[in-house]
């Protein structure tokens, strides 16, 4: 029998001390109870709030009249709620083709190839693309399934400091000629500060390093570009990236995620990517869906403006008053510093009507918990003009 040491105790004793003290410091959570969303207003827990925590950015999951077209065609078309099968192997619906050309064509590239998830997306292709000869390079501030994907791959990493591209540089100068392949992976619109990539630059040291460069554009495309496709359209970088990562779940209004890239490189994360290979492909209702969200999203460059006016004129709003405002995207952080201090400020808010979770560590580096405002198309200034005022005095 296995005895075990003095300083060790057992694994319920162990979690329950553990979730102790993340009560203690402020940062203990729960699963909201959401009972109905209406519009840009969220029930949770028998109140009707305005929803400043959702990346439904077009507000194009609530627009009933474009759900109740697509149960139309669903009916008619007969498309199954389950594929039953991975892609490989019985699951790869016609839809699935349509879906990925439709994206290429958007771009105006070889190829395209859907994924479950974002997070399947990111923890699947570097681990595929790269090897133990090869050395990754990717911003501090990247999304956690980025980190994720570093951390399954074979490959070394290092991580350079956020939005600091003298540092990357020093970094690919001094790696140039030790390995395969250079790997840069950057964010467009960083997720918790809403501020954005210097493409431009980013393609440049590409270039000039022979590096391949990965783009996550989730919270860029649909709020970005004439025709929706993010920051790299509006910077005229969609040839320049090796390939472009973005996602269904937020803007999009549906389930899953893409990348658009070279036809040699789709073929080869066919074969290789295991968060592709060993899963259940999507539902066919799911990829109409997406297909139809795709089509419609890429006509709406007025609500795009709409949205990018809206935000700066509550960062404006904010700063006014004196608060700690990051960010040029729809994407609004209110830093509050402390967890409690965050946590706090979002009870506020609710008690006046409006939902503004708080994010804390280890979403966001410690001391930087924050309010992060996450705001729709479908707002108006009226319905936001109050939270300057509320979050005065922070």
């Amino acid at each position: 029998m296995v005895q075990l040491s003095g300083s060790m105790m057992p694994i319920r004793e162990s979690i329950e001390r553990e979730l102790l003290a993340l009560r203690q410091k402020g940062r203990y959570r729960e699963l909201p109870s959401v009972t109905q969303r209406s519009g840009n207003r969220i029930r949770i827990g028998g109140k009707l709030l305005l929803n400043l925590s959702s990346n439904d950015y077009l507000g194009l999951g609530d627009r009933r009249e474009m759900l109740d077209r697509y149960l139309v065609t669903l009916r008619e078309a007969g498309y199954a709620m389950t594929s039953s099968s991975s892609r490989l192997l019985t699951g790869n619906h016609p839809l699935y083709g349509e879906l990925e050309q439709t994206l290429a064509d958007l771009y105006g590239r070889e190829a395209a190839l859907v994924f479950n998830s974002g997070y399947h997306a990111n923890t699947g292709i570097l681990p595929a693309l790269s090897t133990r000869h090869d050395l990754i390079l990717c911003d501090r501030l990247n999304h956690a399934s980025i980190i994720d994907g570093l951390m399954i791959a074979a490959a070394p990493y290092i991580r350079y400091r956020h939005g600091d591209y003298q540092h990357l540089e020093e970094l690919l100068s001094d790696a140039a000629g030790r390995y395969r392949q250079l790997f840069i992976i950057s964010e467009s619109v960083f997720s918790m500060d809403g501020d954005l990539a210097d493409l431009e630059r980013l393609v440049a040291l590409k270039k000039r390093y022979g590096a391949f460069l990965i783009i996550d554009e989730a919270h860029g495309v649909g709020v970005f570009g004439q025709k929706g496709l993010g920051l790299c359209e509006v910077a005229g970088m969609v040839e320049g990236i090796d390939m472009i990562v973005g996602t269904f779940g937020k803007a999009f209004a549906s389930v899953g995620a893409y990348a658009v890239m070279d036809t040699l490189f789709r073929e080869y994360l066919i074969n290789t990517m295991r968060p592709l290979i060993f899963t259940t492909a999507l539902p066919p209702a799911i990829l109409g869906w997406s297909l139809a969200v795709v089509r419609q999203q890429a006509v709406m460059s007025d609500e795009r403006n709409r949205l990018q006016a809206l935000a700066a004129r509550l960062r404006n709003a904010l700063r006014e008053r004196g608060l700690a405002v990051a960010g040029e995207s729809q994407i609004v952080p209110v830093v509050a510093g402390g967890d409690r201090q965050a946590v706090l400020l979002a009870e506020k808010l609710a008690a006046a009507g409006i939902l503004a979770l708080p994010v804390r560590p280890p979403t966001v580096p410690e001391n930087s918990a924050r309010l992060r405002l996450s705001l729709r198309a479908d707002l108006q200034w009226e319905d936001i003009e109050s939270v300057p005022e509320l979050l005065q005095g922070l």
